[in-house]
């Protein structure tokens, strides 16, 4: 007998957990080589670009709250991966905190001052259904893992070990969750194919990172970040080549799916994206 969706869900969950359970988990106040804080060379763009970071993860809350109730509409298993989700994502926040405090380079004040500027606006999810959010956070956290990661290897460059490790831990993180979102967007490729092509092509045609119009100043923000960035090149490259290759599916075949309206101008890449760069490697030991 045929596996439901939800039973094909749930699998995906149960595996996605334990994995995080025995290989992933790291705790802030173990894992992260916090001696380090006094010896860390300081920088100004190093500072700024993990502040902007720790801003767009400040919006948790929102979406925490977008997606447990656009999952509501599928599955158990999704409602509760977006819990998990939360709380992982809840620790890069609060690590890069730390990292610009610990490190003298922000004050208390400073970081409460950015952190109410933030919460004074509100994310809303970009799409209403749970298929078309799952696949935006399947190419959402692929983006962001490849930034992470050229930023890991700019902090490693730089003599930055702390900061490096961080961000190691954060990436590892987000590659696992894009995992996740693939093997879910698989799952509803297999339900619906050509409902999914056009649900996807529709949310790659509309695709916009999150919080880019609501972190304080982040136009010039954008100047200083540019090699945190990611152009145009570099997302089709190293985020929709690898997702869709991953769920084999064509260019050809996505370019063929059912054309969507654009609802916003029809934005492909993070407007932050600036400079290209090699190919990113996701961590091997990301599960």
């Amino acid at each position: 007998m045929a596996k439901t969706f939800k039973e094909k869900a749930y699998e995906a969950f149960s595996d996605f957990f334990d994995k995080a359970e025995r290989k992933r988990r790291w705790v802030i106040s173990q894992d992260v080589p916090w001696e380090l804080a006094e010896k860390t060379p300081k920088s100004e763009e190093r500072a700024l670009c993990a502040e902007t970071f720790a801003g767009v993860e400040m919006y948790l809350p929102d979406y925490i709250h977008a997606h447990l109730d656009v999952m509501r509409q599928s599955s158990y298993a999704q409602l509760w991966f977006a819990a998990n989700w939360g709380y992982e994502e809840s620790k890069h926040s609060l690590s890069l905190r730390e990292y610009l405090m610990r490190t003298g380079q922000r004050t208390p004040e400073q970081m409460d001052a950015f952190t109410d500027a933030i919460l004074n606006k509100k994310w809303k999810a970009p799409f209403d259904t749970s298929r078309k959010m799952t696949l935006y956070a399947m190419f959402q956290e692929m983006a962001t893992c490849v930034i992470y990661l050229k930023q890991q290897k700019a902090a490693q460059a730089a003599g930055d070990e702390l900061l490096s490790a961080i961000y190691h831990h954060i990436s590892r993180d987000e590659i696992a969750h894009t995992n996740f979102y693939t093997l879910m967007s698989g799952i509803y490729l297999e339900e619906d194919r050509a409902g999914t092509l056009a649900d996807l092509k529709e949310v790659f045609t509309n695709f916009r990172m999150p919080a880019d119009d609501l972190v304080p100043d982040y136009e010039s923000r954008v100047k200083v970040m540019r090699s945190a960035g990611i152009d145009r090149a570099v997302f089709i490259n190293e985020v929709v080549y690898p997702v869709l290759k991953k769920l084999e599916v064509t260019r050809t075949e996505l370019f063929r799916a059912k054309s969507p309206a654009r609802t916003d101008g029809g934005v492909l890449i993070p407007p932050s994206g600036l400079a290209p760069g090699s190919a990113a490697s996701a961590p091997a030991d990301a599960e």
